[in-house]
This record gives C-alpha cells, structure tokens and sequence, in this order.
C-alpha cells in the first residue's frame, strides 16, 4: 500500500456503501467508510448494522435469464462482496434470491469492521467534503442537512418528495395495429404512442381502476403524503368522476390516427377516441415507454390486471410498475457520466438510490462501479465504463443520458439493452440471447483490463 495515498470517503453504509468500501479497500486504497446509525436514525432502518435491508429479503430473480438474475451473475464474475455474501446465506425463496437478512448484514458489518483498510465512522455528514475523493451513497432517505448541501452544490432543483413513479412498458410489446404514433395537435415530432378507447372501453377500464386495490404505505411514506397532492395517482383521478381522467391526462383532444383519416374533417367525427391514453418514448431506443399520467399506488398484481385492459396493452411487458413512496434522487441525466461521476467534479462520485436505480442489486452495482472508479483515482488511473451491452453497463448508460426532464428512477430491465442484432420474437429465448451477449461481453471486458490495469475484478 502506497502511504503517501489519502483515503477515500464514502458516505453511507447501505448496500452501495457497503460495496464501494470493499471495492476500494480490496484495490489497497485505505478508505473512510461514514454511516450515521445509530447515532442518527432512520424511518426505514431498525439497526446499526452495514448493508441492512430495509423491505423484502429478496434480490430478486435468480435465472440469469431474468433481469435481475443477469445483474447478480454479472457481480459474481466481478466478485461482489455483496452478491457474495447474499449467496452464502440464501434461503429458499423459490425462483428468487433471497438471504437470511440479520446473519446478511451482521456478517458484512463484520467484515468490513475488521478490514486493516477501512475505517467505520459513526456520523452523520452535514456536507459533502471538499477535499478528496468521496463517493456519495446516502440512498432515498438522505438527511435534511446533506440534502440541502448537495442542493447548493448541483445548482438546481434538488429531487426529495412523495412521488408516485408510472409504469413503463416494453415497446415491443405494445400492439401497434393499435396504437398510434402522434403528438397533441401535430406539435413538434410524433413522441407519443396513443391507445385510443371507445366509450364502452373507456367506461369498463374506469370502473376496474376505480375498484381496484391499492397498496399499504408504510408509516414514514404515509407521513409524507402531503407533498402528492401535486401528482395525483390516477385511481384517485377515476375515484372523484367518471370524466375526470377524460379531462386530465386521458383526453383525447388533438390526437390524430393517420390510418384513419383526418379527424379534424367533420365527416370523420365519429372516429374520434373517447378517451386515449398515451406514453412518451423514455429511452433513446425507443424500447420503453412510459404511460403518461399514470403514477399509481395500485398493488403491482392489480396494475397488471387494470392497465391491460387498456386496448393495445393487452400483452404489455412492464419493467417497472408504477411506486408510491418518498424517494430522493438527483438528476443524474445532467449530473454524471457514465462511469458515476459528478461531471462538474471528477473526484466526487455516487451510487445506489440516490443517482436514480432501484433495486438491492443495482445498488451493489453501483457501489461496485463507484468504488472501482474511486479506487482508480486515487492510484492516478483512469476510471472505467462498463460495456452498454452488459445489465450494469446499461442501467448507467441508462441513469446519465435518460432524459433529465422526465427522468425517474429505473430498475435492471432488457428494455434497456441495446436491440440483438437478430430480432426474436419468443421472450425467455430473446431473454437468454440478451443474457449471453452479457455476459460474453462482460467477459471480454474484464479479459481485457485485469492484473494491474483494472482495480477491483477478478479472483
């Protein structure tokens, strides 16, 4: 170890924390390692330990062949100790990855603690330090004060509120002999697939949304829920009239089937959708798209159930269903590359919730990328991006071009992998190819960087 090199900080000892400060001490660059608990609790933690997981015990699926099972055989290959240590103490959860959460955490916490390299601070940060390489790891429920720091550093609107996030849906599987491409009145470029209904359809997807069951938030998100007024679920919409959502983000006013001729020509009146649902193109692909308006607290089985009866999405494949909880986030589209630094200050990095990724995994995934690059740094190297065909290299291609005006938080999903150069149409096989091209890639990747050009992988 080189004497003469300053420790790095991390901020937060969460999933992402946890994983940048192995990272970066396994490189044999001494690291600081700050988590506020217990000296400073929060409303979704219930011990001091590192890495604790806050809801389910589950990482979710463990075929590579699924989205998240992808993520955790990329981390394993790159020698995670989060993954690592979440398959030393699974549990059957059927499909799923899942862990014995206290011996998960405690074991980390141990870990870590007993590492020559890092130092364990309990403290809360008030501001992001100055000097130095740091990596900020602070997730959803970032403090007040740091909040406020980071604000007046970035210069703009800082993301913390009570959000209700829409579905986004797989553009392939978007029926387009239904739906139509079209922007409001012709304006600006066509941005918009819109799934026209008839009264009758519109009535019956009204009554199903207005019945259909809501999730339990929990205590501190129900605490929170002033701040929603603003953004309105739309069950709450189709609960307060039958005409509301016709009137809000469902109204069909402006939008024009060209197969159907111009509805402005009076003859053509009666072609006119009662009601049109829309979704606005939300990668540069074009493969996902959000449902415009939907921001949702519906159980996610009832989201699925509901939002298909909306014609042309009656075979949609949704990446993420809609969320309702407070989650902070930075706008990481305008504020970091690709390799998870802040653009306007290459030594200060971040990882985890707080740069818009969801998911126990894609926090691990980062920390692993954030600690790395931090871990580079400090030897004078340059930091690393990861391939855009792997699961990690696409979710942070994804996190910092994504487009910052309507950019929300985005979990592991194939809809984010650039298209397979041979199209499939049966998913599991589409699946399967997508996860070989990863991991072939990843394999590539790592090939090429590894003795002493790449800090951090292999065995």
């Amino acid at each position: 170890m080189n004497t003469d090199i300053k420790a790095v900080k991390v901020i937060g000892g969460g999933l992402a924390g946890t994983e940048a400060a192995w990272q970066i001490a396994k490189a044999g660059i001494p690291v600081i390692l700050q988590e506020m608990r217990p000296l400073v609790n929060s409303p979704a933690h219930h011990t001091q330990e590192l890495a604790e997981l806050v809801c389910s015990n589950s990482f979710g699926a463990k075929k590579s062949d699924r989205a998240a099972g992808l993520l955790h055989e990329e981390l394993r290959r790159l020698d995670s100790i989060i993954i690592n240590t979440a398959d030393k103490h699974s549990v059957p959860a059927g499909g799923a990855l899942a862990v014995d959460r206290a011996v998960f955490s405690s074991e980390l916490t141990r870990t870590l603690a007993e590492h020559p390299l890092i130092e364990l601070r309990r403290e809360a940060a008030t501001e992001i330090p100055t000097e130095g390489i740091v990596v900020l790891t602070t997730g959803p429920l970032t403090t007040e004060e740091l909040a406020k720091d980071l604000q007046q550093f970035t210069g703009m609107e800082y993301l913390s509120f009570f959000d209700a996030a829409s579905p986004i849906v797989v553009g392939e599987s978007i029926n387009r002999e239904i739906a139509f491409l079209a922007s409001r009145y012709d304006k600006g470029e066509a941005a918009y697939l819109n799934c026209p209904m008839n009264r009758e359809e519109y009535l019956h997807f009204h009554a199903e949304l207005s019945h259909a069951e809501q999730a339990e938030l929990k205590d501190f998100d129900r605490e929170s829920a002033k701040f929603f007024e603003g953004c309105l679920p739309i069950e709450e919409l189709a609960r307060r009239g039958e005409d509301t959502m016709r009137y809000g983000p469902l109204k069909p006013v402006g939008l024009f089937d060209a197969r159907l001729g111009d509805f402005r020509d009076p003859e053509n009146k009666s072609k006119r959708p009662y009601a049109v649902v829309q979704l606005r193109q939300e990668d540069k692909a074009g493969q996902l798209w959000n449902m415009v308006g939907f921001q949702t607290n519906l159980r996610w089985g009832e989201q699925k159930r509901v939002f298909k009866l909306i014609p042309g999405l009656e075979n949609a494949e949704f990446v993420r269903m809609g969320v309702m909880h407070r989650n902070t986030f930075i706008n990481s589209p305008q504020l970091l590359n690709a390799a998870l630094q802040f653009k306007n200050r290459a030594n200060l990095l971040a990882a985890g919730q707080l740069i818009g990724t969801e998911g126990y995994t894609a926090a691990a995934a980062g920390g692993w990328l954030a600690g790395t690059n931090a871990a580079r740094l400090a030897s004078g190297k340059s930091p690393l991006s990861m391939p855009g065909t792997t699961m990690m290299g696409a979710l942070f291609e994804f996190i910092s071009s994504a487009s910052p005006k309507h950019f929300q938080p985005m979990p592991p999903n194939f809809g984010i992998l650039p298209s397979l150069e041979v199209k499939i149409r049966n998913k599991q096989e589409r699946y399967g190819a997508y996860r070989d091209r990863a991991l072939a890639d990843l394999d590539l990747w790592q090939n090429n960087f590894k003795s002493s050009t790449l800090i951090g992988v292999g065995k």
